[in-house]
């Protein structure tokens, strides 16, 4: 890694590790909000639905903006947006009779900041780093931080929220205040002198990118999504077991919950430093941490043991994250900058469906069975590391 280039690649990661936490914190305080403003679940899963939805429809849009205006240009009036979210929810948590609306409103504004922010972190990281070696590594790093956030959020969301329940509203501004004080100080992104590229004549090498590359891309797109959708609906299956079937809750909920993030936390870095430059090997990666994904969740399948489904569920963050690193490197690493923004943040995009897809669909799901939740996703995890396999073709050399 380029020594000069550390506090770039620090400032860089803030953003994953914010926007993870301005969403995540609100996990282990959904029951207190519902509660405090006496509103249904349904519409206190709203706090959470319309963040991603927004993201989702949003994350190209950006892609395309900073390819066009610069990654910088695009971020940094994103994350104010994103602090401005959370000062309105706070405000309105605080003094409003009725605060629900003004908290929506919040949150709303939190994903259109989100959408501009950490998904131009990974182009943005192909654009400061000039070996693909160094790209990878810094690509484990952006993931890591992606992951820690996870790892932090149930914890520190539960202890905010035993000041008082609003807390985390609050905490998010301060968050992004510090991440974009870094990113206009310490990141320093080349200069490149390019023409603005004409909406259509841009649309067309887009569709050439696809025509040309699009089996590896889908697959990339598709594996990201089922990698998302696994781990939180995972996520979320275990946080209602907890709390259903052993009684437990707040920070020790949070610190059982932080077991498997810890895992892909760790071997995302490990796997960043790992892969290097070498596309064939991160096509291998990826399908070992799918297959151990695979195997992990169909362990699960014939126990509700609590002992066999922590270690299944750690040894399934580790598979996890072995497959994301290698998954950003091959997408951002196979784009040219010109167009490398719009890919990957479609990619994103596929990823935050997933998130937005896991909790609901495991809802369904458990009504059913316990065999019948497991036993589907491990197909679905099948399916995820057949199409590594045979998608994911790099040419010889690369």
């Amino acid at each position: 890694m380029e020594e000069k280039k550390t506090w770039d690649l620090i400032s860089i990661a803030s953003i994953p590790l914010v926007m993870t936490l301005g969403n995540s914190m609100l996990i282990p305080v959904l029951p207190a909000i519902e509660k405090e403003l006496n509103i249904s679940s349904l519409q206190v899963s709203m706090i959470i639905t319309v963040y991603s939805v927004v993201a989702i429809i949003l994350i190209p849009i950006a892609g395309y903006l900073s390819d066009r205006f610069g990654r910088k240009a695009i971020i940094l009036p994103s994350l104010i947006i994103a602090g401005i979210g959370g000062l309105i929810a706070g405000v309105a948590s605080w003094q409003a009779e009725s605060p629900y609306f003004l908290i929506i409103v919040g949150r709303f504004l939190q994903g259109v900041g989100a959408a501009g922010a950490f998904p131009i972190v990974l182009p943005l990281v192909g654009d400061v780093f000039q070996k693909e070696s160094d790209v990878s590594r810094g690509l484990g790093v952006v993931e890591t931080s992606n992951t820690f956030g996870k790892v932090l959020s149930p914890v520190l969301g539960a202890a905010l929220a035993t000041i008082i329940w609003y807390m985390p509203f609050f905490a998010f501004p301060v968050f992004c205040l510090i991440s974009l004080v870094m990113m206009i100080f310490l990141v320093k992104t080349p200069k490149v002198k390019k023409k603005p590229v004409a909406f259509k004549e841009f649309l067309h090498s887009i569709k050439k990118i696809f025509k040309n590359e699009g089996r590896w891309l889908y697959a990339i797109f598709i594996i990201g999504c089922i990698c998302m959708f696994v781990i939180f609906g995972v996520l979320f299956y275990l946080s209602t077991m907890l709390e259903d079937e052993h009684g437990i809750d707040g920070i020790k909920k949070g610190i059982i919950l932080a077991i498997p993030l810890a895992a892909l936390c760790l071997s995302s870095y490990m796997t960043g430093k790992g892969i290097g430059e070498e596309k064939t090997r991160m096509k291998w990666m990826t399908v070992f941490g799918l297959s151990l994904l695979t195997i992990s969740v169909f362990s699960i399948s014939f126990s509700k043991d609590i002992y066999i489904l922590l270690t299944a569920l750690f040894a399934s963050g580790i598979g996890i994250g072995i497959a994301l690193p290698s998954l950003d490197a091959l997408v951002t690493e196979g784009i040219k900058k010109a167009q490398r923004g719009t890919i990957t943040s479609i990619y994103s995009s596929m990823r935050f469906l997933g998130v937005a897809l896991g909790p609901p669909v495991f809802a369904l799901l458990m009504k059913a069975s316990h065999a019948l939740l497991f036993i589907s996703n491990t197909i679905v995890c099948l399916i995820a590391v057949m199409i590594a396999l045979f998608a994911i073709k790099p040419k010889e050399g690369e």
